[in-house]
């Protein structure tokens, strides 16, 4: 009959003592604990038990943390494959935590290691011991469990008392011992946002003129649109700690009215696209009473819905008193047409030709500006463009522009070159850049 092969296991023992009380000393507890494990490692020499040769000891540190050098090595070593059973001499050498014994287990677990302790009958390498270990991981979860209930409940109690439970403080507040305070020189940006979204109701261009003030986050980042939906929503402006959906009265003061609360979320209930498409309409047209047709009647801007989306036009005074197909062109998409006019004005703007014409125009009411003002004046005006309100667009195309003729073989544009010499001394004195 031939043996049963035998494999090898490497074994490591891990020692810990919690005060360094005695550490000093020729034979200490760390000793005794490394000679009973030793003892115990021998007896099980027939299975094929073998001692390692590092020594994993941990003098003077509590059992109640895993920050442990030696445990952290034992750690490093089991990842690397070099041992295969841990021996202790009592389970609370290893830890003392049952959530930090649950997080070593499921170190040793991923790594094929088990785990022994010599003194409670406790091995891993048995079905009972493995029994034993799930019957403690169970009561490690439910300890978890538990405190995270508590912490839960804890916050809930404290928000329902109005208290400030950490986090980024709303933008016109400051933290100072746990408690919110208005800032005094943001809260006043607060209620002026809430006061002008009233007047205009749309948080896209409120977000235009947001940026235009310089106004910027806490950290410095600039306020989009979304910013702004989670500022004009947030109750904490009115004084109130929301927990879960549910308002409580809060410990901090208000920086917000609850009329002018109200009314906001008024014009917030309202259908965005429709808020949207109103201010689109209430938008001016860019090209109002400079468009004429190829018969010389001039365009008015007009809008149509379909299926809740709005749509620009310009029509034909010819076609209005006298019905479609009175007019070659009898009507144009507002967008098309603006946006083909503001091409051929961004192109002026780079022409040499135009730029002295303005110069010569300017001159003559200001003899301190010089061709190169009137250049740099208006090519300023080209990446500036899309930055301006849709006011100030209509002004300067009014100031810019004497007449839009369209026909159907395209359009003509012709300017206003005493326009040019004022938008040009506008843009020296920087007019232009504050409406941006």
């Amino acid at each position: 009959m031939t043996k049963p092969i035998v494999r090898k296991l490497r074994c490591a023992i891990y020692t810990r003592k919690s005060s360094e009380e005695g550490l000093e000393q020729e034979f200490n507890s760390l000793h005794a604990q490394r000679e009973a494990c030793e003892a115990y490692i021998a007896s099980q020499r027939s299975e094929g038990w073998v001692l390692v040769r590092d020594q994993y000891d941990d003098g003077g540190i509590s059992g109640g943390t895993l920050e442990r050098p030696g445990l952290k090595r034992l750690l490093e070593d089991i990842e690397d494959g070099l041992v295969d059973v841990v021996v202790v001499y009592k389970i609370d050498r290893l830890s003392r935590s049952l959530a930090d014994f649950a997080k070593l287990v499921e170190v040793f677990d991923r790594n094929g290691v088990t785990f022994v302790s010599v003194t409670q009958s406790f091995n891993t390498t048995t079905s009972m011991g493995r029994l034993t270990l799930n019957i403690l991981l169970s009561f490690a979860q439910f300890e978890r469990e538990v405190t995270a209930e508590r912490i839960r409940d804890k916050v809930a109690a404290s928000r329902k008392k109005g208290m400030w439970m950490g986090g980024v403080p709303p933008f016109g507040y400051r933290v100072e011992n746990r408690k919110l305070l208005v800032d005094e020189e943001n809260s006043e940006h607060v209620r002026w946002i809430f006061a002008r979204f009233i007047e205009i109701g749309s948080c896209t261009l409120l977000a235009r003129e947001v940026g235009a003030r310089g106004i910027a986050t806490p950290r410095g980042n600039r306020i989009d649109k979304k910013y702004l939906y989670r500022m004009l929503s947030n109750r904490a402006y009115i004084g109130e700690a929301v927990h879960k959906g549910d308002s409580y009265p809060g410990e901090h003061n208000a920086i917000i009215d609850r009329e002018t609360w109200d009314r906001v979320h008024a014009i917030l209930q309202e259908s965005p696209r429709k808020r949207a498409a109103r201010t689109r309409a209430e938008t001016p047209a860019l090209l109002k009473g400079l468009l004429f047709g190829p018969d010389g009647a001039a365009f008015s801007p007009t809008h149509t819905r379909k299926g809740g989306r709005l749509y620009r036009y310009y029509v034909s005074q010819t076609v209005l008193k006298h019905g479609a197909g009175a007019c070659a062109v009898g009507r144009v998409p507002a967008g098309d047409i603006e946006a083909a006019v503001v091409h051929q004005l961004r192109a002026v703007f780079r022409q040499p030709e135009i730029v002295a014409g303005t110069w010569k125009a300017a001159r003559t009411q200001d003899d301190g500006i010089t061709e190169a003002d009137a250049r740099a004046a208006l090519q300023q005006l080209d990446p500036l463009w899309d930055e301006l309100f849709p006011a100030e667009q209509a002004r300067i195309m009014a100031l810019l522009v004497e007449r839009v003729d369209i026909g159907t073989d395209g359009l003509n544009v012709r300017l206003r070159v005493d326009g040019l010499g004022s938008l040009a001394r506008e843009m020296l004195a920087g007019g232009i850049e504050a409406a941006a």
